[in-house]
């Protein structure tokens, strides 16, 4: 199915890109381009870019790149139709129905299909938790204290012991094996040939914003290991993008979401009247995951075990938070392990005063620090008021540093100047803040003669794309047919072709490709790094050498395929008439 290239163009014209990702990413501006932590996979540093001239963005750490129709079908897990639908609702465009082709509806089907044979895996678990061959799981479920309201709710239900009845269910329904292999409900070995995935467990359907079941998380009867056990990700279902009872807590309206570890803590606190709480999906928690939260609240709270790998956890998780633009805070559940531990025995109403008193990130963060210092020992105590000092410097605004250097300063009775001293001192030292550096791509290149000649080729199609007016000078010298790698070469030819026109849309060019890795691939040819060069002279004999190069190569390629290719002959004639010319030629910028 398709809609109309002039429709498509409309609704991606009337969504800005920074506008639409700043509504995900945290992103600072840094010359022409904005940087933020990339939603598609963990980093430190800022790697994620876009470019609002190009309403382009590109990863340089991951590779993901594309336009603001392929950020929403990435991000939000949506197929193609999905996200153009979510745009032209924000843009205010009316999208016609549309037509399906067999191909298309082929296409769609499966995403649908996989949507189907999860809702169908939830109700065969739903019923068999309330019958008698799921009374196992009943029990276990009744005596952690859970409602029969609170299990619908969540649509828990039970996989009988070691069986393959669901699949039996789901076939007799009319789904193929390959179906239910990509949903992740089957698996396969020599022992028991294809058998369900999931069995002796409670489970847990997972859902996305939109209460459809996309995964299932089983929590094991007995000691059996893994204890938890999730769906693998299929093209419905991304760990590392969504949270577990975020349905819920999206509506819930208490200015806040609260952040677990597990499950069983968010259908707990649910059931007490903590309908914000959501918990990752067996997995740390992921800055994909923060920019989603960003969507619903400005302020997390964080309910992590209280032991040492739920304190490690929740000091990671603060890092993301901030680094996303969100306010973290740390509930203190002690003497309670978890927060379905905590309800169980002191009730909602402790657990809202815990909410109350729930510890600002950065106090948190000094809090365990002080543990691995000797506070009697003078040495020991200035060694972590130095710690204190360089964790101040993280704050980039002056206005922010002082009142926490302020706070912290009555906490730990430093006395604020000579706090203000030893953070300025620090400063000095090592720098406040540390401007963001466009990070080098983590895919290693090999150094061959065919990879320099490509580079050559993306280093001047970007360089177009940075200054698409420098045309009219390469124009006597390149045609698309000098770019021999045959993504290059489309690409050139939609660019010059535009350019010819006087239209400048490097996003609708990525629009034009239909494959993922293609559109990748197309952000980053307009995204290749160019040398940072400090004078003029200097600029035009680097752009001269990258036109000279990308000819030369051309040259080359031509000349070799004289006897196998009719337009070899009249390429190689031009091709060195060209280079003959630029040899002499001084292109002014």
């Amino acid at each position: 199915m398709y809609y109309p290239e002039e429709l498509i163009e409309e609704v991606r014209i009337k969504n800005d890109i920074v506008d639409v990702i700043s509504g995900y990413v945290r992103m600072q501006k840094k010359g022409s381009n904005y940087f933020g932590l990339c939603p598609f996979h963990n980093e430190k540093s800022p790697s994620f870019s876009v470019s609002p001239a190009k309403q382009i963005f590109y990863c340089f750490g991951c590779g993901a790149g594309g336009n603001v129709i392929t950020f929403l079908m990435e991000y939000e897990n949506a197929s193609f139709q999905e996200a153009l639908k979510m745009l032209a609702d924000r843009a205010g465009v009316n999208l016609p129905e549309l037509e399906y082709n067999e191909e298309a509806r082929q296409k769609e089907s499966r995403r649908a299909k996989l949507l189907e044979v999860n809702k169908e895996a939830a109700r065969y678990y739903y019923y068999m938790l309330r019958s008698p061959r799921g009374r196992t799981g009943y029990q276990y479920l009744a005596g952690r204290q859970l409602s029969e309201e609170t299990m619908k709710k969540f649509g828990l239900g039970y996989a009988e012991g070691a069986s393959s009845d669901l699949t039996a269910y789901l076939r007799s329904k009319g789904y193929a094996d390959d179906l239910l292999n990509e949903s992740g409900l089957i698996a396969f070995d020599e022992k028991r040939g294809i058998h369900d995935k999931f069995w002796n467990r409670v489970m847990f359907p997972i859902q996305d914003g939109n209460h459809r079941v996309i995964g299932f998380g089983g929590r094991v009867m007995g000691d059996a290991k893994p204890k938890y056990l999730n769906s693998p990700e299929t093209m419905i279902f991304d760990k590392s993008r969504n949270l577990y009872g975020l349905n819920f807590a999206r509506a819930s309206r208490k200015g806040n979401i609260i952040l677990c570890e597990g499950y069983m803590d968010v259908i707990a606190m649910h059931q007490a009247g903590f309908t914000q709480a959501t918990a990752s999906l067996g997995t740390a928690f992921t800055t994909g995951q923060a920019s989603l939260l960003r969507r619903y609240t400005d302020e997390v709270l964080l309910a992590y075990d209280s032991d040492g790998a739920g304190v490690n956890a929740a000091l990671r998780a603060i890092g993301i938070l901030k680094a996303s633009g969100l306010r973290g805070k740390v509930i203190d559940m002690r003497p309670y392990k978890d927060p379905d531990e905590f309800m169980k025995n002191l009730g909602a109403e402790a657990f809202q005063e815990r909410i109350n008193q729930a510890q600002n990130s950065f106090f948190f963060e000094l809090s365990v620090l002080e543990k691995e210092y000797h506070m009697e020992d003078p040495e020991s105590k200035t060694a972590f008021h130095r710690e204190i000092a360089k964790k101040l410097c993280s704050f980039e605004e002056e206005v922010e540093r002082e009142n926490y250097i302020e706070s912290v300063a009555q906490k730990y009775h430093i006395g604020f100047e000579n706090l203000r001293k030893l953070v300025s001192g620090y400063a000095a030292r090592t720098g406040l803040v540390q401007p963001v550096t466009r990070p080098k791509s983590t895919v290693a290149k090999k150094n061959t003669p065919e990879e320099n000649a490509k580079k050559s080729q993306r280093l001047l199609l970007t360089w177009m794309t940075e200054e698409p007016e420098l045309y009219q000078k390469i124009l006597p010298y390149i045609k698309a047919e000098d770019f021999t790698d045959p993504l290059y070469r489309e690409v050139a030819d939609k660019l010059f072709r535009d350019l010819e026109q006087g239209i400048y849309q490097p996003a609708a060019i990525v629009s034009a490709f239909e494959e993922e890795q293609e559109q990748r691939a197309v952000a980053e040819i307009f995204n290749t790094q160019l040398e940072e060069i400090s004078t003029p002279k200097e600029r035009e004999k680097a752009f001269h050498d990258i036109l000279y190069a990308v000819k030369k190569n051309s040259f080359e390629y031509y000349s070799g395929r004289m006897g196998s290719d009719m337009n070899a002959l009249s390429q190689v004639i031009s091709g060195k008439k060209a280079l003959e010319e630029l040899s002499k030629t001084h292109i002014s910028l």
